[in-house]
């Protein structure tokens, strides 16, 4: 069978599934492998649920004439999902960068939806199994597609880009992110920018941050670009107002309250704004769209409880976000002030340094009370309390609750720290 043919079937039966657990009737099954899987194992199963086929890559699975035996199930995947971007011509856009990519896509989705049918990255599936799916969700209805990339070394964007081929693109930020695997923070810069190399041999358009002085420099002399600055009247302005602790911005007189905490958050909020402009949503659609978002996912999030006022971004990580949330944290109103740190991931050789480096910050930046958390953190030459597991810390905190504060928690997603709010 093509891909021509097999894109033809997923027309008739237009949903696929790599989970038999998630598994509805109709879906297309694809019995993808990892280090711990092998979805060949499941094609049966698949089957018996209800599935209209099982993609498969193993002969010895191929029992039927529901199972379709390939090469590799998850080239045929990507290699669908491309042929299905192609057959609808849905304008899509690419978002990457080191910090704020997944806020900055439902932001940029809330306010296109005020105008345009728009599909999304559902969650953080920004891999090269989750950039297919989402190229797979687009209907004949759909004339906007957000897709959101993540990598965690070279070549990766640069291969998701073949796959999606963005018309669009924005890159959030180059952050100390997978610094193990992009090879230092050079590395990073260059993963990330695979984005804009893509966009600009292809002649499409790019958006980005005119303040972000790595990007204004690698785009000065292209052309097709729309960029926002607070500053630079050659670009659409759009000014920081303040976050104290919601961001607040204006544009063309406009002013925008929004429910994100941290100055961080600004950047995000502010390329929705560009990007409503450039695709002629009315800036009240997009005043609107901004203000009725709310983050969820343990991201940024401003929890009352127990007559504590909780910043609670635990969603993920590293050196760049960190920084900024200690330092926004700083800037909040409200005592006493604890601030709750778990380890950051895929840092490294660096990764001694880097904990030790936001360790200092936060001792210098005088709250009332810091704990760091986990392995990394622990082993810190600090005055501060460290605690080398969660466990630790719970029985800390079982016995030393807390009175009334403001409390930043933040940490990589490994370290689960939400786990903290019944603790308080």
């Amino acid at each position: 069978m093509s891909i021509e043919e097999l894109h033809q079937f997923f027309l008739q039966h237009p949903n696929v599934c790599t989970d038999t657990r998630k598994l509805k009737k109709d879906d297309i099954f694809f019995a993808l492998k990892g280090d711990n899987f092998n979805g060949n194992l499941y094609a049966s199963e698949a089957l018996a649920k209800g599935a209209s086929l099982a993609i498969i890559d193993e002969k010895e699975q191929h029992f039927s004439n529901k199972t379709l035996l390939v090469d590799n199930a998850l080239e045929t995947l990507q290699q669908l999902a491309n042929f299905h971007r192609n057959y609808y011509k849905a304008r899509v856009i690419a978002l990457t960068g080191s910090n704020g990519k997944t806020t900055t896509k439902e932001l940029i989705h809330a306010v296109l939806s005020k105008k345009y049918s728009t599909i999304a990255t559902q969650g953080n599936l920004n891999n090269h199994i989750g950039v297919p799916l989402t190229l797979l969700s687009i209907t004949q209805d759909t004339e906007i597609a957000i897709v959101e990339m993540g990598a965690n070394h070279q070549k990766e964007i640069s291969f998701l880009c073949k796959i999606a081929q963005p018309d669009f693109g924005y890159i959030t930020n180059f952050g100390k992110a997978h610094l193990e695997g992009f090879g230092g923070e050079a590395g990073v810069i260059k993963g990330k920018s695979e984005l804009y190399d893509y966009l600009m041999d292809n002649d499409k358009s790019v958006f980005l941050n005119a303040d972000d002085e790595i990007q204004e420099k690698k785009l000065r002399s292209y052309i097709k670009k729309m960029g926002f600055s607070g500053h630079n009247h050659t670009y659409y302005n759009i000014l920081f107002l303040g976050a104290d602790p919601y961001v607040a911005l204006k544009a063309e007189d406009v002013i925008i309250k929004s429910q994100l905490i941290g100055s961080y958050n600004f950047t995000n909020c502010a390329i929705a704004v560009l990007m409503g402009k450039y695709f002629n949503v009315p800036i009240a659609d997009t005043k609107s769209a901004i203000e009725s978002f709310v983050p969820q996912n343990n991201r940024s999030q401003v929890i009352i409880q127990n007559g504590h006022k909780i910043v609670l971004d635990a969603y993920n990580a590293n050196p760049t976000s960190m920084e900024a949330a200690l330092q926004n944290f700083k800037n909040m109103t409200g005592t006493p002030k604890i601030v709750f740190l778990g380890d950051m991931f895929e840092l490294g050789e660096t990764a001694a340094k880097e904990h030790q480096y936001i360790a200092d910050m936060a001792a210098k930046l005088g709250f009332d009370k810091i704990f760091l958390v986990g392995v990394n953190f622990d082993g810190v030459t600090s005055s501060l309390q460290t605690f080398s597991s969660f466990d630790t810390l719970k029985l800390y905190l079982k016995e030393h609750k807390p009175e009334k504060s403001t409390i930043l928690i933040k940490g990589s997603r490994g370290m689960a720290l939400e786990r903290i709010l019944p603790l308080l």
